[in-house]
């Protein structure tokens, strides 16, 4: 009788959770919404509104792209695409900065003074996700 009652528990537990399961999401390349911030950086919703909370996004940054030093309240975490990118402390030399290319990741701590640049000579695609609304406050 008590294994009649765990598996029927189990299995209740279980259509319960698929049920409220939710659907798969799929986009194709033609699909995102790409939406190009007045510097020319290229941005595309995956998950979350990056201005009000965490977010997963597209950015893409045409070629010769330099950021001037910021710094950013959440945790920065991408994986780059295409292109490449360098991302450093901005009180360290550039010529020291290592690249990194197709597949790569990078990870910008909170509050970490730094300059990002698309050193590549075809544009920089990045998969981004930020632990908390996106800001980008220059530094001074």
């Amino acid at each position: 009788m008590r294994h009649l009652f765990t598996t029927s528990f189990i299995a209740s537990a279980f259509l319960a959770v698929s049920a409220s399961a939710e659907d798969i999401t799929l986009l194709g390349s033609n699909d995102l919404n790409w939406q190009p911030t007045p510097e020319g950086v290229s941005f595309a919703e995956l998950q979350g509104n990056r201005f009000e909370e965490a977010y997963q996004a597209m950015v893409e940054l045409p070629s010769g792209t330099i950021s001037p030093p910021h710094v950013k309240s959440a945790n920065m975490y991408g994986v780059v695409l295409s292109g490449e990118m360098v991302h450093y402390p901005s009180d360290n030399d550039p010529a020291g900065a290592s690249k990194v290319g197709a597949g790569g990741f990078y990870h910008i701590p909170a509050g970490l003074e730094h300059i990002s640049a698309c050193v590549s000579a075809d544009p920089c695609v990045a998969y981004l996700y930020q632990d908390g609304a996106f800001d980008f406050v220059v530094a001074q």
